[in-house]
């Protein structure tokens, strides 16, 4: 039998990674230091086998420590070597049972090559994507990194705007028409100096002639609004606050060129790996969030059972068991990609309103365990993710089916929703109502005063109509 040879590695960012090469019985075998190339990894491969029987594979267990764990992923990957990443969480808390006083690069790393003796169920296989999936990966994350930064962006420039025009016409999305107004006459002196032909001209072609006089008006309102309010106070530099907004919508216009290009490549990726479009076919997943399912997922193999992927997802509430009691209503784990966490809260929140059986599970957990909003997307999220697990391991596509496993087509699926699976406005109002009403405590009048010396109290008439109606219910008066 081949012997183990287990390699922990603590990587480095700046500095040099640190190795400690275990066997499987946890003897130490070497301890050494090394840098992301080939001479060097290679290096630590002859020492990590040195006496090793020809043959033996060695178990490389390293974190997620930045971009720094793709490098000897690669390497070793390449040679037919077993590499496994595991959370830094899982690493922390044994390093502190281990060395609960002390910290260093090499107790660091001995805590990796120790995970894999006394955990092993907590390694995860390290799968390198293919030349296609590998692609639609890094595309999706910059996708999804800069649609974050242009949120951002958008944000700030509606808060400039409300120092400017404080009865701001900026009330919905932020769109194009705007961002050209805002480029040139953010200064409410310059929206009025342009008048309202020439916004009107320029709010037309941006719009691409949806919007035009009706929305110049609003503009130029708002701009009277600010003048009048201001009345030229110092205290707010007009020309200053313009010119930063002009600043943030340049910086606005580069991100949302930069991320259509990356967008149109993520689709042909998306198309390359996904061709029959399986993940599009779920409820509430579509164009964004295909390339998101399908990319973070990876190959579906690689997860044996529905219930794995979902805890992958980090959907799954904590478990709390102690004796004979079991707490439920924990808080999700949040484990894996939040990137896809939220793409399927996303999701579900869409999948509700056009699948009965998820519309369905939405309106238990809704009516009749009074849970809010969010809570119940998140057990419509873990539903969702199951079976785009199936969807993908099955290779066929989703069908919208009745509660009762009937198959039906959308308009049907949407009237039987109408039906039968909408949450009553009443209920939406109690959910969001966060104010809970306060029980009177109870006041055991005159126990404690006499036992002071003190003059007892007569007791208010709510503490007294409390105090009755616990009797009353303890004599077996009260249902």
């Amino acid at each position: 039998m081949a012997e183990r040879r287990i390699v922990g590695v603590d990587l480095g960012i700046a500095s040099a990674h640190t190795v400690v090469v275990l066997t499987g019985e946890g003897t130490e075998v070497c301890r050494r230091r090394c840098i992301p190339t080939a001479e060097s990894l290679g290096w630590i491969e002859q020492q990590a086998l040195d006496g090793a029987p020809e043959g033996t594979v060695l178990e490389v267990v390293l974190e997620p420590t930045g971009p720094a764990w793709l490098a000897p992923t690669v390497f070793f990957g390449r040679r037919g070597h077993a590499v496994y990443r595991v959370s830094s969480q899982k690493a922390s808390d044994l390093r502190k049972f281990l060395s609960r006083h002390a910290k260093s690069n090499s107790i660091d790393a001995l805590t990796l090559a120790r995970l894999a003796i006394v955990a092993p169920q907590s390694l995860r296989p390290v799968e390198l994507p293919g030349a296609g999936r590998a692609t639609l990966d890094r595309r999706v994350r910059a996708c999804d990194r800069l649609t974050k930064e242009a949120s951002q962006h958008k944000i700030r420039i509606k808060d400039l705007v409300r120092q400017l025009l404080p009865m701001t016409p900026l009330t919905g999305e932020l769109g194009q028409a705007d961002l050209a107004v805002l480029e040139r006459w953010a200064d409410p002196n310059a929206l009025l100096r342009a008048g309202r032909a020439r916004l009107t001209a320029v709010i037309a072609k941006a719009s691409n002639n949806h919007q035009g006089a009706e929305r110049a008006e609003e503009w130029l309102a708002a701009a009277r609004a600010s003048v009048e309010l201001y009345e030229g106070d110092s205290a707010v530099a007009f020309s200053d606050l313009a010119a930063e907004v002009a600043t943030e919508v340049r910086i606005l216009r580069a991100i949302q060129a930069e991320l259509a290009s990356h967008a149109e490549v993520r689709e042909a990726a998306y198309r390359r790996v996904d061709s029959e479009g399986l993940a599009r076919s779920l409820p509430g997943v579509a164009e964004v969030g295909g390339p998101v399912v399908v990319s973070v997922m990876g190959r579906p193999g690689r997860f044996a059972r529905a219930e794995q992927f979902k805890s992958f997802t980090g959907l799954v509430p904590r478990a709390s068991e102690t004796g004979e009691s079991d707490r439920k209503g924990q808080p999700m784990s949040k484990a894996g990609s939040s990137m896809l966490r939220s793409q399927l809260m996303r999701s579900a929140d869409t999948a509700r309103t056009s699948d009965p059986e998820l519309a369905r599970i939405y309106y238990v957990q809704m009516v009749e365990r009074g849970a809010t909003h969010t809570k119940a997307l998140c057990v419509v999220a873990a539903h969702l993710a199951e079976r785009a697990w199936a969807v993908m391991a099955r290779g066929t596509p989703y069908v919208i089916r009745d509660t009762d496993g009937r198959p039906v087509a959308k308009a049907e699926a949407k009237a039987i929703i109408a039906e039968h699976w909408t949450v009553p406005e009443d209920v939406r109002r109690r959910r969001r109502n966060k104010k809970v009403r306060k029980v009177p405590h109870q006041v055991l009048v005159g126990h404690v005063s006499r036992a002071r010396g003190a003059v007892p109290r007569r007791p208010s008439p709510l503490a007294s109509s409390a105090l009755g109606a616990t009797a009353s219910t303890t004599q077996g008066g009260g249902a």
